[in-house]
């Protein structure tokens, strides 16, 4: 697999317009060397201007971003989903509008991209020092831990916004809300290979997170449990020939 692949780095925002104008500043500075890469901002209904924030920071340092903006908020896995329908990229790069995850990393996983053997992988940012409380920190062991424990999907740390798929990969995969969550483990389901790489993780300076522990939780058993269905139902046959007729 091919690092020197066009690439498209997704960010899904909601009210994020005080971080999203230094975010793309920052991947521009990260990956400014390359021609082949694009910013994508979905405006997830924001309240302020997320989406004019994101083209004037785009007009002032000349990359190539563009801003979709939802009518409504319909969430992160379908703000996602509209990013990647519309990326021109060959991979995708997820990252959170909330300036927590680094660019600086970005180049690290395209590096990681070049060593992929399969045509469909995952590779998953691992925030190893984490800047929160030690009261979501213990959340989210004990959250990756069980969800390990029950998809095997070997990802320490699947909440992590820092990640890397080919486009394809990902609309090959079923879709549903909050399917962002557990990326690696249907990614899996479907035969393909899954990396990890450690990454940075800074503290919000800006704005207020979207989720706390219970908006989380009960959906995260609901869909924790569906993705076990899948997974139990994913059929990867291993085909043994291919005849070709020869005609045109």
């Amino acid at each position: 697999m091919s690092s020197g692949l066009s690439v498209s780095i997704v960010i899904p925002a909601k009210d994020e317009q005080e971080n999203i104008g230094s975010l793309i500043t920052e991947i521009h500075a990260a990956l400014g060397d390359r021609g082949d890469y694009e910013v994508i901002v979905i405006d997830d209904g924001s309240a302020d201007d997320t989406f004019g924030e994101t083209l004037r920071a785009a007009e002032r340092l000349g990359c190539k971003a563009r801003a979709i903006r939802h009518l409504h908020s319909v969430g992160q896995s379908t703000a996602v989903r509209t990013g990647v329908r519309h990326a021109l990229g060959e991979l995708i790069v997820t990252m959170d509008g909330d300036g927590q995850n680094d660019p600086a990393d970005v180049p690290d996983l395209l590096a990681r991209a070049g060593t992929m053997t399969s045509a469909h992988f995952c590779i998953a940012g691992y925030r190893k020092q984490r800047k929160d409380t030690p009261w979501k920190r213990f959340q989210s062991r004990l959250a990756n831990r069980v969800r390990n424990a029950l998809l095997h999907d070997n990802v320490p740390d699947t909440g992590c916004g820092l990640k890397l798929f080919p486009r394809a990969t990902f609309l090959n995969l079923p879709y549903f809300d909050h399917m962002h969550r557990f990326l690696p483990a249907l990614v899996k389901s479907q035969g393909g290979q899954i990396d990890v790489v450690v990454v940075n993780h800074r503290d919000r300076t800006m704005g207020t997170s979207k989720y706390s522990a219970w908006n989380r939780a009960w959906v995260g058993i609901v869909d924790l449990l569906g993705v076990m269905w899948l997974q139990r139902r994913t059929k990867n046959p291993s085909i043994e020939r291919v005849t070709d007729s020869g005609a045109d």
